[in-house]
């Protein structure tokens, strides 16, 4: 039997009722929304699973919104008796997969992404700088695209996210030449996303500063599961090497593609993306579907998970 890996969500995946029904079936997910509430000093959970969206939808509440859920979830996977083998999340959810594998609490976590969200939103004026997904193109020739667009402006890659799907961030100005540019080099799409802020480029290095002040006064402990980080698509070897790591990952492109061919390298053949949504597991599927892939949100897909784990 192949090994197992815990995926977690990034922003974006949040909806108004995460959590919410896996709350009101296991203990643990609700002492993990109460631990987070404490954290937040809010209602984290009330927000969680009432919404309104649009306050959901701001990036100092969708992080820790996120998080709390994807741990909430976990803490029932590990209950039904299900654990990783190694673990890896895209962008936010490498904190989760970091609470996950024992590199600091849900109680130290939960205020640092707060922070981490309100750095990244406020590192770029809104208005300023974007984000747009490019499909159906090489590498390559993103790079080409993003080197030709960036005669007009900032425009650099933010996430290899499987094969086709890049996405890339910048200034709005850079970012319509590379639409066009990717647009005549072939592209199946390429548009902008709704977010409001360039992540994971160099135009975010006003947060990754905020956020390494902050990081230098957090213990982190030696991992008890394997991790592979964002930035380089390998394992952390050591866990002093976390806090740049995670510096280093608010201007750095998600190799997402790569940390997944890392893991299937090693021998895992089973995927299961713990929290909202399923973008992770369409990532999964793209990449290579004769993999078992599958997602944790509620009880019905606990359920299933549960039902194919006991299968193997």
């Amino acid at each position: 039997m192949g090994k197992v890996a815990f995926l977690f969500s990034g922003q974006g995946a949040q909806y108004v009722g995460m959590g919410k029904e896996l709350c009101e079936h296991y203990d643990e997910a609700k002492n993990i929304f109460e631990l987070s509430d404490k954290a937040c000093g809010f209602s984290l959970s009330k927000l969680c699973f009432e919404g309104p969206q649009d306050k959901l939808n701001l990036t100092e509440n969708t992080q820790p919104a996120i998080l709390a859920t994807s741990i909430a979830t976990m803490e029932v996977l590990k209950k039904e008796g299900i654990k990783p083998d190694v673990v890896a999340g895209l962008s936010l959810g490498e904190y989760s997969a970091l609470v996950c594998s024992g590199a600091f609490s849900i109680e130290t976590a939960i205020p640092l992404v707060k922070k981490r969200g309100k750095f990244m939103q406020e590192a770029v004026p809104e208005g300023v700088g974007g984000m747009a997904a490019i499909i159906g193109l090489e590498r390559e020739t993103v790079n080409d695209v993003c080197k030709e667009a960036g005669k007009f402006g900032i425009v650099e890659t933010a996430n290899f996210n499987c094969p086709g799907q890049i996405v890339v961030a910048g200034e709005h100005g850079a970012l319509d030449k590379a639409i066009t540019v990717a647009t005549e080099k072939g592209a199946k799409i390429a548009k902008k996303l709704p977010v409001s802020a360039p992540f994971h480029s160099s135009m975010l290095k006003p947060a990754s500063l905020q956020l390494e002040d902050v990081l230098s006064n957090i213990e982190i402990k030696p991992l008890n599961v394997p991790l592979i980080s964002n930035v380089d698509a390998n394992y952390i070897e050591n866990h002093s090497d976390i806090k740049n790591r995670l510096i280093d990952q608010v201007v750095s492109p998600v190799k997402w593609e790569d940390s997944i061919r890392k893991m299937i390298d090693d021998g895992v053949d089973t995927f299961i993306e713990v929290g909202p949504g399923k973008t992770l597991t369409g990532f999964i599927k793209k990449i290579d579907r004769k993999l078992n892939y599958m997602n944790v949100e509620d009880v019905k897909s606990l359920n299933k998970v549960i039902e194919k784990i006991n299968r193997k």
